[in-house]
This record gives structure tokens, sequence and C-alpha cells, in this order.
């Protein structure tokens, strides 16, 4: 299994565990930076060179030794449920790629034909009912992590545990999993723990955000898209994440945590 999605500066200063949605493509960036001195020229999913990744092969036996052995700081950063599977539905769903399709091909056509979802599109204004359409994309995304039909769940709404969960039951170990809602204290924390070849001033890095622009801007606060059903669905799909990283999940509006994360009991819990 090794470590998917994993990421890692060349000096092996930190060790990062990607999660989809959550500020990665920003802390892609400032490990790119604290080793180089310049940002990636681009979206730093795409880069080949200048990090190691577990994607690439010849990475692959650096981050393996360096995580079982722990030489590194080790981090991630998550993210509220209620806003992170709005943004994967209007980036990912909505939104128009980089490569100037839709996403995955054929996906959306798949949810207009099964759960009868609108999307819009760029020549309409993306003219369609959002809240309609994104409550019908919740039961999708709840099939898909479920029962595994009418396809996998994707990396973008599969639930935050999983995919940290895989670092801690291969071997890996967490130092610090600081919330997106809190990014610059969070980060600025991982930032102290570590060496950087080049100085971060985290008040002077821009925020990469590689999915803005593409699709739909959201027209309602948060908590108008999550009715009762939708709620369940969520914490059906989402019940670990909102427990082990401290999210309201009573108040869909409050995207901020409301105790301290638990690293002993995330490790615990996700370790199992």
């Amino acid at each position: 299994m090794g470590f998917p999605g994993t990421w890692m500066t060349q000096t092996e200063s930190v060790v990062y565990r990607v999660v989809p949605k959550c500020a990665c493509s920003t802390i892609g960036q400032i490990m790119y930076y604290s080793d180089h001195g310049e940002f990636f020229d681009g979206d730093i999913h795409d880069a080949q060179d200048g990090m190691h990744k577990w994607a690439m092969e010849d990475s692959q036996p650096l981050i393996t030794e360096n995580v079982k052995s722990h030489s590194s700081y080790t981090f991630t950063c998550v993210r509220n449920p209620y806003t992170r599977i709005l943004s994967s539905f209007f980036d990912k769903i909505c939104g128009i790629q980089r490569n100037g399709k839709r996403y995955r091909g054929n996906l959306v056509p798949l949810l207009i034909q099964k759960y009868g979802i609108e999307v819009g599109s760029p020549e309409d204004g993306f003219e369609f009912d959002q809240v309609k359409s994104f409550r019908r994309f919740l039961l999708f995304a709840r099939d898909t992590i479920k029962f595994r039909r009418p396809m996998d769940p994707d990396i973008h709404w599969s639930a935050m545990s999983g995919h940290i969960s895989t670092f801690i039951v291969n071997g890996g170990k967490y130092d610090k999993i600081f919330w997106t809602e809190q990014f610059n204290d969070g980060m600025q924390d991982v930032l102290n723990g570590i060496e950087t070849p080049n100085p971060i001033d985290l008040a002077e890095i821009p925020r990469f955000n590689e999915s803005e622009g593409h699709g739909p801007k959201r027209l309602h606060p948060v908590e108008d898209y999550f009715d009762d059903l939708s709620m369940h669905l969520m914490y059906e799909i989402y019940k670990k994440d909102f427990n082990l990283f401290k999210y309201d999940f009573d108040n869909p509006g409050n995207k901020m945590p409301i105790a301290e994360i638990d690293l002993d009991e995330v490790h615990a819990k996700l370790g199992a």
C-alpha cells in the first residue's frame, strides 16, 4: 500500500499527507518555495520535479524510509465537511476543469441522467437551482462512499479520515493536524517545527486556489444547502470527520472547529 498522497520536500525538511480540497495547492507551493526560494510555475499538482511525491516512483523509497523512521516533521490539514463537499460540488461537478473539459469525462452526464442533477454551463452563466442540484449530488456522493456505486468514491469527496488513516495504518505518525479555517496559525506551527533553506513569511504568501473561477459562484449561505435529510446523509458519510477533527455537525453555518484536535485519539481510532 505504501503512502499514497504523501509529499515531501527535496531537503526532507517536512512530510505532508495531502487531503484534497484542504488548501493542498497552497501547502504544496509553500513546501516548494521553502526548498527553492520561488513558487512552482503552474499547478503544484502537476510538478514532476522539485519535490518528492508518492505518485513518482523514484520518490517512493525515500518517502517510505523517512516516514517509517519518522525522520521529519509530518503534518496534514483538514476542513469543515460541509464547506469541503460544497467546494467539491462547485469545482468538480459544476466547473469546467483546467483542460477545458468536464471533470472525469462522463461523470457529469451520468449524474444528470441518474440523479437529475443540473449544473448549468458557462454559456448560460451557470443558471440552475444550486440547492436542489447539490442535494442530489450529496445522495450520489453517499452512494459512492457507502455502496461504491454507480462508481468508486472520488478523492475529492471521500472522507478526510480515510485519506489520513492510510498514512497511519502503514506506519506513519503525524506531528500536527491543523484546520484550513485557521490556516496561518496552523501552518506557522509547522514552520516553527522545521528548518527550511528559504524563510517563509505567511503574510506574504498568496493563496493558490487552483479551482477558483472554473465554475459557478455559491449563491447562498452554507446552511441553506443542508436540510434535515442532507444533514442525515452528511453524518452517515462524515461522522468520523466531524468527531475526530472537532467540527460542528449541528450547525452547518458554523465552519469553525469547536474543540482541539486530539492527535492521540486520531492515531488510535484511524490506526486500528
